[in-house]
């Protein structure tokens, strides 16, 4: 066996309870997706690269080592996160360079999807080094194929802004996209933000999707209103969550104009027109010449 080559046993993995051994994997960095939670959903492609592989990279070495123990892998690890990129990026390069086969995962689903994984990937890819994908579980497609709306076109928001005013004006920049959106979101904040998303789209159709795979999976759809004040009234969700709301509807306009009204008459009791018009403007996105003229609007009216 030559130095540094592993043995026919590091280089195997456990599942349906028989033991098989793993091809030599080509050089190059191999994304490989991982489970979402349920642990059966895992290829067997993606078993013998974990297997293969010099060195798994992950984003908590924790959780991959839970999932490499239960199929008897032995792989070691190498953490890779957002806080040590930029350090350990040029050694992962530099051994990928020397001819390595590396094998990177996220904590859970497809690599690169709201993961680190970007840079290292389009690194390899400018200094001419193989990357394989081996594809498999997506919290984004899972949660989309049981929302029970559009797929023909879909846009992969991620998070949303923690704070409800830049989160609105980044809902108001996606309201015009015509096909259905999906975000991540922390249970924690998922009742404030159906709360904007419904006030800047209004009652689009939507789907809460949680704990997909797992023991718990739960899966709620109806109007963004209807989800807003069901999730309000409720102690917050536990577990991971995929919001995922509708396209326009054929006469939906940009922002509906009672719900900016509404916005305008909250900040004009406290603000003045200026200033209010300002504050909804970057709030929704909206233009604040038009945000404006429709606050002397309904100012004058109050008068």
């Amino acid at each position: 066996m030559q130095p540094g080559e592993k043995s026919p046993e590091t280089q195997s993995f456990t599942a349906f309870g028989l033991r098989a051994e793993a091809e030599p994997l080509q050089p190059g960095l191999h994304v490989v997706a991982t489970p979402i939670g349920n642990l059966g959903d895992i290829s067997f492609r993606a078993l013998a690269t974990l297997a293969a592989a010099d060195a798994v990279i992950a984003e908590d070495t924790r959780v991959t080592k839970t999932l490499l123990a239960h199929y008897g892998i032995s792989t070691p690890l190498v953490a890779y996160h957002e806080h040590n990129a930029a350090v350990m990026r040029p050694h992962l390069l530099a051994r990928l360079a020397e001819g390595a086969a590396l094998a990177l995962v996220s904590d859970a689903g497809t690599p690169l999807v709201s993961d680190p994984g970007f840079k290292l990937v389009a690194e390899a890819v400018a200094a001419n080094i193989a990357v394989t994908s081996i594809p498999g579980a997506s919290a984004v497609l899972a949660a989309l194929v049981v929302a029970g709306l559009p797929t023909d076109r879909f846009f992969f928001e991620g998070f949303l802004p923690a704070k409800s005013a830049a989160r609105r004006q980044r809902i108001a920049e996606l309201a015009s996209i015509p096909g259905t959106l999906v975000f991540f979101e922390s249970p924690r904040r998922v009742a404030e933000c159906l709360a904007d998303l419904t006030a800047v789209l209004g009652q689009r159709e939507a789907a809460l999707a949680r704990e997909l795979t797992k023991h718990y999976e739960t899966v709620r759809r109806g109007k963004l209103g209807e989800l807003a004040e069901a999730l309000a009234a409720e102690p917050a969700p536990k577990g991971e969550i995929v919001l995922l709301v509708g396209p326009p509807l054929d006469d939906e306009p940009l922002l509906l104009q009672s719900n900016l009204d509404d916005l305008i008459g909250k900040a004009l009791e406290t603000h003045s027109v200026k200033d209010a018009a300002a504050l909804v403007s970057a709030e929704t996105g909206q233009p604040r010449r038009k945000v404006y003229a429709r606050a002397l609007e309904l100012n004058a009216r109050e008068k």
